[in-house]
C-alpha cells in the first residue's frame, strides 16, 4: 500500500516520526510503501532518494536505511 502522508512506525528500540526520520536521512519525506500488513514500511521516498528499509532481528527488532539516489546524473 502506497501512502503519501507520514505514518509513524516503531522498532523495539525507537519510534520514527517524520521529523526524526528526516533528520536521520537528511532529506524531506514524500511517500512510503507498506507490504501486506507490515507495521514498518518497505520503501520510503524522499525528495532526492528512495530509501530501502531493511528489517533485521537479533534479540531486538531493528531496521537500517539504504539510500539510493532517485535521479542520478550521468555524464
Amino acid at each position: 500500500m502506497m501512502i503519501c502522508e507520514w505514518k509513524s512506525f516503531s522498532t523495539d528500540s525507537e519510534t520514527y516520526t517524520q521529523a526524526a526520520f528526516e533528520e536521520t536521512v537528511g532529506d524531506e519525506f514524500e511517500a512510503m510503501m507498506f507490504k501486506d500488513n507490515e507495521n514498518i514500511p518497505s520503501y520510503i521516498w524522499t525528495v532526492n532518494f528512495v530509501i530501502i528499509v531493511k528489517k533485521y532481528t537479533k534479540v531486538l527488532t531493528d531496521i537500517s536505511f539504504e539510500k539510493i539516489p532517485r535521479n542520478p546524473v550521468c555524464e
